[in-house]
């Protein structure tokens, strides 16, 4: 049909159903029962309404910690090439229907920007209306909405298909990857692409866990096989990467609120569970014999370039290679045994406090590594872990690629009685 003569009758269909008289057509089913939840839940049919923009800062927060941020390359190279750029935009939204990245051509994004169709956007059913971004999340599906099957009519000169991106690790939604353009661009084929198109963002996403299961196991190797007993090595989803003593199942339930300690653990019963890279070692308990937390932490960053911690607990020690900006963190850290809040960490790390979007991602990351040995609220080292500190013998070598103010303070400062060891 028609582009046009399918967006009249469509409208005559709304209305209609808006109205409570007989359809001259059926809307398809996702259709009606999303205008059926509109109906329900007060959203008005022909008002724009727009919930509050997030801030640049909000909206950078959300990216860092969003897991769609490692699959927007396989979303750009699978969708942007065969887009015609002046007609159509790429947007990815996340769990909670908020704009995170959107592309096109400049002309495209004004018009969207007409829409609030905007990055910081809430584009969730429930605010706007049946959509590509907000109708996918509620209904978990693919969804394509052409022109009047938008529920609000401010949208009726607009397409959008998008579809979901699930976890593979626990079926968790992510989000959704939209292709949206004016009602002249709608294409019956564009829903099976863009569906196609998630489905490879899924497959990376399962080849990086497979990947960060394989890293898992070569940590946890060395540890299981100097251990007695029952044990075994999982990721924060309870994936097994290692076992010793049973016949492990893929996966492991790990109960709510899961951390280092003596934990009940369905399927295996007490467990001692120290913190691993990546993951978890669970020491199956025939008896309680205390907690498996890990009890000390060495931070070398006596070598430039080659910065480490090294965690030992009950089952042993492993080590982690820093990054530059991780090892400047957790040299803060271990300078200041009372904490830090994220502001206090921008002013020392960037001399500017207001930078604590950037220290929460940075922490956030190194602390899925050093799960149950960091702790936050304020961020520092958990109370009962001795932390020692090996410095270069030259103060000036500490730390030579940081600008960071504390630590420049700390190799201009420190040069009269200065120790490569501090234990804490």
């Amino acid at each position: 049909m028609d582009a046009r003569e399918a967006a009249r009758l469509l409208k005559g269909v709304r209305a209609a159903a808006l109205a409570g008289d007989r359809l001259p057509a059926a809307p398809r089913p996702e259709i009606a029962e999303s205008w059926r939840r509109m109906l329900a839940g007060g959203v008005h049919p022909d008002r724009d309404a727009r919930s509050r923009l997030l801030s640049a800062a909000e909206t950078e927060e959300r990216r860092q910690v969003s897991p769609l941020r490692e699959i927007l390359p396989v979303l750009r190279e699978g969708l942007l090439p065969a887009l015609d750029e002046a007609l159509h935009i790429m947007v990815v939204a996340d769990a909670d229907g908020r704009l995170l990245w959107r592309e096109g051509h400049s002309s495209i994004l004004r018009r969207a920007d007409r829409l609030g169709f905007a990055v910081g956007a809430d584009w969730a059913e429930a605010v706007v209306g049946t959509n590509g971004v907000g109708t996918s999340l509620v209904t978990r599906r693919p969804v394509q909405v052409f022109s009047a099957e938008h529920f609000v009519s401010s949208h009726h000169d607009w397409t959008c298909a998008g579809a979901p991106v699930r976890d593979p690790r626990d079926g968790r939604l992510l989000g959704v990857v939209d292709v949206s353009g004016p009602l002249a661009t709608m294409h019956p084929a564009t829903l099976a692409w863009v569906t196609s198109v998630a489905r490879l963002a899924e497959r990376e996403l399962r080849i990086r866990h497979l990947e960060s299961l394989e890293r898992l196991r070569t940590v946890a190797a060395p540890l299981l096989a100097r251990l007695p007993g029952r044990a075994l090595a999982v990721d924060p989803q309870g994936w097994t990467a290692a076992a010793t003593g049973l016949a492990p199942a893929d996966r492991v339930p790990l109960p709510k609120g899961f951390g280092p300690g003596r934990v009940w653990v369905p399927q295996l019963g007490h467990c001692a569970v120290e913190p691993l890279p990546g993951g978890w070692l669970l020491r199956i308990e025939d008896a309680r014999t205390g907690s498996g937390a890990a009890s000390r932490v060495v931070l070398d960053l006596s070598r430039a370039g080659s910065w480490s911690a090294t965690v030992y607990g009950a089952a042993g020690s492993w080590s982690l290679e820093l990054s530059p900006r991780h090892a400047e963190l957790l040299f803060l850290l271990a300078e200041s045994p009372r904490g830090r809040s994220a502001a206090e960490l921008a002013a020392e790390l960037f001399g500017d406090p207001s930078r604590t979007v950037t220290v929460r991602a940075e922490m956030s990351r190194v602390r899925r590594n050093l799960a149950g040995v960091l702790t936050h609220r304020p961020y520092r080292f958990a109370r009962d872990v001795e932390v020692e500190l090996i410095r270069p013998a030259v103060p000036a070598e500490l730390l030579p690629h940081s600008t960071a103010p504390a630590v420049v303070r700390a190799r201009l400062g420190r040069a009269g009685g200065w120790g490569p060891r501090q234990v804490m």
